[in-house]
């Protein structure tokens, strides 16, 4: 691994890019190469074999663009495959994903009360984030809902309007994570409808994404290792998808704007 290599980011669709964005912003010298994987998205619905082979064949395709991370920005993906996609990576690149850095945040910050977890059914049924935090803090009680809908609503570009609120407004309804003190957007899908979520909270309940957490974990690791990018000229940033969408290429521009460059990789054939 070299310094001045690109940091790859994965995820299943548009989600890894609220990831990506955080990244950016806080190691603006870095070159991202950013594959989305929506020939197979959601994957909160596919089966854990499934998660990994397709994990591991994308960890191939961005160590071939040379690239010195594979951050899985997917907490599905993170949470049953990010062990085997370590082993499977071995000392060609540092793996990281979107769970340890956001349970480590939360074990600390709350010394106890109730921790609220809403995800795709894959990660919430991996009970992943109630363990983790558990470990850490066995005084802090951790529940959890899942909100399958949430992410294709999202995928679709359907966010910050009156079909997301209806159906963002009637998961959070549900008695499970009422009398909270944070909720964790356990899906890198979910930060474009933060503010939504905040209102329905009425801004008294911190709504946490992994997004600027993982970001400076990210950093933290790659000054650690002495892998940080020296270069002075300005960065490149390259997107591919498995399988082309126009919603996703205009989701991209919203992070991005006028920097993309998407390119369709058949990894799968």
């Amino acid at each position: 691994m070299k310094a001045n290599q690109p940091i790859g980011i994965f995820d299943s669709g548009i989600g890894g890019l609220t990831v990506a964005n955080a990244i950016r912003r806080i190691l603006p010298k870095e070159n991202l190469i950013y594959f989305g994987d929506t020939a197979h998205l959601p994957y909160g619905d596919k089966s854990a074999s499934a998660i990994r082979h397709y994990s591991h064949r994308i960890a191939d395709f961005l160590l071939e663009k040379k690239c010195k991370t594979v951050i899985i920005a997917c907490n599905t993906a993170s949470s049953v495959a990010f062990n085997t996609t370590k082993k499977h990576v071995g000392e060609n690149a540092v793996v990281m994903n979107v769970i340890d850095p956001v349970t480590s945040y939360v074990a600390v910050k709350y010394p106890k009360g109730k921790i609220g977890v809403i995800g795709t059914k894959g990660t919430i049924n991996s009970r992943v984030y109630v363990r983790r935090i558990n470990k850490l803090n066995e005084k802090l009680n951790v529940t959890s809902l899942a909100t399958p809908l949430l992410a294709p609503m999202i995928e679709e570009g359907f966010f910050n309007n009156y079909i997301s609120r209806t159906i963002i407004n009637n998961y959070l309804s549900k008695n499970s994570i009422q009398h909270i003190n944070a909720l964790i957007l356990a899906c890198t899908h979910y930060p474009l409808i933060k503010k939504e979520v905040h209102e329905y909270y009425q801004k008294k309940t911190e709504i946490i994404d992994s997004a600027e957490i993982v970001a400076k974990a990210v950093k933290t690791k790659l000054t650690k290792k002495k892998l940080l990018s020296s270069q002075a000229t300005s960065p490149k940033h390259r997107f591919f998808v498995s399988d082309y969408t126009k919603a996703f290429e205009e989701s991209t521009r919203i992070f991005f704007k006028g920097e993309i460059h998407l390119r369709k990789a058949d990894i799968w054939g």
